[in-house]
């Protein structure tokens, strides 16, 4: 079992205990506030057994039907965990409106309280566990699952303060507040999972990354990598797949071409936390770029170097060469 699998498995078997703990304290409550903290619950559980497979399914090697690997599905359980925690948000504002007119005693606030603190106190533990994990592994759903887990800790801590602040007014109808607040809570957490899950099937730019390749490229950058530009970053899993333009000097013979793109392409790898995966187009340099070329010894200069451009995402991500972009 691989180490993203263990993580998952840890969240299943946290939601099945706290969805078991904090149900007893429904039944001994009667609270709407803490039935939606149950129902939670319930999506922890069925996101956490999907995030399993798509953990599972993420780690298959490339085949014939996916030459990019089957990372993408990371997006699609994020997907499936964001609609489910929507789906529960609208369930408990349903539940909250139906109480408006039906209103149900509360009961045994002391025991109820209890038992919440204590399924928040392991959602915080287990939840910043799976965010730190999932950051290191670059596993999206991962760190999905451990961002749910400690949104649904902030939740119950909340719905602990209503709940205590009830028990000292004496007013029922707090109880149904806190439940409407929780669930529309719930609702917009849904729709941030589902935002980010799309914009990552729609191949939408990690901006976080780019900036992270752009400085590695800076920090790295050799004399004749004269200039970097139409740099586009994809995300498949915990891999990444990079693809950019390598302007070189056109007398450069091929071997010669081979052998720096190779170059360019260990020092990503090498500077990078994920698996990287590129395809580097080499352009030959041209008369307009010599005024930014840094190569010394160079028999075709038409003039001299006189400016040094900074590589950043504006440049390096636009598909033209640099004397074109600053200008």
């Amino acid at each position: 079992m691989t180490k993203p699998m263990r993580l998952i498995l840890l969240s299943l078997i946290t939601g099945i205990v706290l969805m078991f703990i904090k149900f007893v304290a429904y039944f001994i409550t009667g609270s709407s506030a803490i039935f939606s903290d149950a129902a939670e619950s319930i999506v922890n559980i069925v996101a956490s057994g999907f995030a399993y497979y798509s953990i599972y399914l993420a780690a298959q090697p490339k085949d014939q039907n996916h030459p990019y690997g089957h990372g993408k599905v990371e997006f699609f359980s994020v997907f499936i965990e964001g609609a489910l925690i929507f789906i529960a948000g609208s369930i408990i504002l349903i539940k909250a409106s139906y109480n408006i007119f039906f209103p149900q005693e509360v009961a045994n606030i002391e025991e109820g309280i209890l038992l919440i603190f204590i399924t928040s106190l392991i959602n915080v533990a287990v939840g910043f566990y799976l965010m730190k994990r999932g950051k290191s592994l670059r596993s999206l759903t991962i760190e999905a699952d451990g961002k749910h887990l400690q949104v649904d800790a902030i939740s119950s801590f909340g719905l602990i303060g209503g709940l205590f602040l009830m028990k000292i007014t004496k007013l029922p109808w707090i109880d149904l507040v806190l439940s409407i607040v929780l669930g529309l809570f719930i609702l917009y957490n849904g729709y941030k999972l589902l935002r980010k899950s799309i914009s990552g099937l729609m191949d939408e730019s990690d901006q976080e990354v780019v900036e992270e390749v752009v400085k590695i490229l800076g920090t790295q950058r050799q004399v004749d990598w004269i200039d970097v530009h139409n740099l586009r970053i994809q995300r498949y899993g915990q891999e990444l797949h990079i693809d950019c333009h390598l302007t070189l000097p056109s007398y450069y013979p091929l071997t010669k071409v081979h052998d720096r793109i190779s170059e360019f392409d260990k020092v990503l790898n090498q500077n990078l936390d994920s698996k990287s995966e590129f395809f580097i187009h080499a352009d030959p340099c041209m008369p307009e770029c010599c005024h930014y070329c840094q190569v010394s010894d160079c028999a075709i200069r038409t003039e001299p170097y006189r400016k040094h451009i900074e590589w950043t995402t504006e440049n390096v991500t636009r598909n033209m060469k640099h004397f074109r972009s600053s200008n």
